[in-house]
């Protein structure tokens, strides 16, 4: 089981702490975001005197509101087609498991997120990566290169749209591109969607919305980044697959019921207006600027611009950005700050790529956001291992 790429320097980072040195955490998708006051509400309002177990699927009346919530961005889903997830996480766990056994093959675009290999080690299944790269600023990898390495034992396909940690959004063309795939060699689409509402320069395209696919597609979703409560750990596995539905909730008996509070959380977030989501892609788009104008501005940086979900992916003039990383940590500060990244090498399953790059969360604000690429730039220019 891999450290995650981007907790793992975290021992480090307390003790800078520690020592007295203030860190920006620009290594996680933590928003400093306000959770919805009214969703917090919910919670803290409620009339309970037993906390019960709820159905292992989830409350009815929370699945028919994230239908409606579906059927408002264009997903024609209804409240049988979804299973409420301990967060996204626990989703993606179950979507493995599901439509995998244990030596089957998922084909997944690298860079991907972080905890992708941890989910794969747990459900026994081997991540066959095709790589796409900063020259092309991260697009889908050629659809010949992902045909060329099906084998029999290849079940899935799985992406992340908008990307994490890229940032790319898949356009359309792409997305059939891969839908065609899937139909060709009757391979699921596993489709982690959990940044949808922060789409900045390209259009939103969910996996359901491919025509032929109900019943290869497995939509992961989550409210962590949708309402800033990633804490809450409330998601979804969404397939009109009835039998991948049917599986997946044996697993979700398994751990016998979501957590009841979060789903009264959950319930009352679809409640917001949509007007809500307004303000807070305006505030990720601001901080996109600003962040990517810094990067690129720092001679040896190469930064393309992410039109969606809040990191960016960056290389660096480094000879190891996990060295730096620490080094970050350990041995610099610049008026008693310093910031911490995620190394991309863990964003990889190839060997020895991601070395130069790195993902930062843009999920502080902009005054912080400035703050840490000062350090940056400072950091960049003292580090030793810096390379031409």
């Amino acid at each position: 089981m891999p450290w995650s790429p981007f907790r793992k320097l975290t021992p480090y980072a307390d003790a800078a702490k520690q020592r007295g040195v203030v860190v920006h955490h620009l290594n996680i998708g933590q928003p400093d975001i306000e959770t919805p006051p009214s969703v917090l509400a919910a919670v803290q309002q409620a009339d309970i005197r037993v906390l019960e177990y709820s159905p292992s699927a989830g409350y009815d009346s929370y699945r028919r509101k994230l239908a409606g919530y579906y059927q408002g961005v264009g997903i024609d889903v209804a409240a049988a087609d979804i299973l409420v997830t301990a967060g996204g996480s626990e989703a993606i766990l179950f979507a493995l498991l599901s439509c995998l056994n244990p030596g089957d093959e998922m084909i997944v675009p690298e860079p991907f997120y972080g905890a992708y290999p941890s989910f794969a080690v747990a459900a026994g299944v081997h991540i066959v990566p095709v790589t796409s790269h900063i020259g092309q600023d991260y697009a889908l990898p050629p659809i010949a290169e992902m045909e060329r390495v099906i084998t029999p034992r290849t079940r899935a396909i799985l992406i992340c749209n908008p990307n994490n940690p890229t940032g790319y959004v898949y356009s359309r063309a792409e997305l059939e591109q891969v839908r065609d795939l899937c139909l060709r060699h009757d391979l699921f689409l596993l489709s982690d969607e959990a940044y949808r509402e922060f789409c900045y320069d390209a259009p939103y395209v969910s996996a359901l919305h491919l025509a032929g696919m109900d019943q290869h597609v497995v939509l992961l979703d989550t409210i962590s980044k949708r309402y800033s409560a990633c804490g809450a750990r409330m998601g979804a596995l969404v397939t009109k697959n009835q039998a991948v539905a049917e599986v997946a909730h044996k697993f979700a008996q398994m751990r016998v019921s979501p957590p009841g509070l979060a789903q009264l959380l959950g319930e009352a977030a679809t409640d917001l207006p949509a007007a809500y989501f307004d303000g807070t892609k305006a505030e990720y788009h601001r901080r996109r600027d600003l962040l990517v104008a810094r990067l690129q501005a720092i001679p040896g940086v190469v930064c393309p611009v992410p039109s969606g979900a809040f990191y960016v992916m960056a290389q660096l003039p480094v000879d190891d950005t996990v060295v730096f990383a620490q080094w970050l940590l350990e041995s610099f500060q610049h008026e008693g700050q310093t910031l911490m990244i995620s190394p991309a090498a863990g964003f990889y399953a190839t060997p020895g790529l991601g070395r130069q790059e790195a993902r930062l969360a843009y999920v502080r604000n902009t005054e912080v956001l400035s703050q840490a690429m000062t350090c940056l730039e400072k950091a960049l220019a003292e580090y030793p291992g810096r390379t031409a």
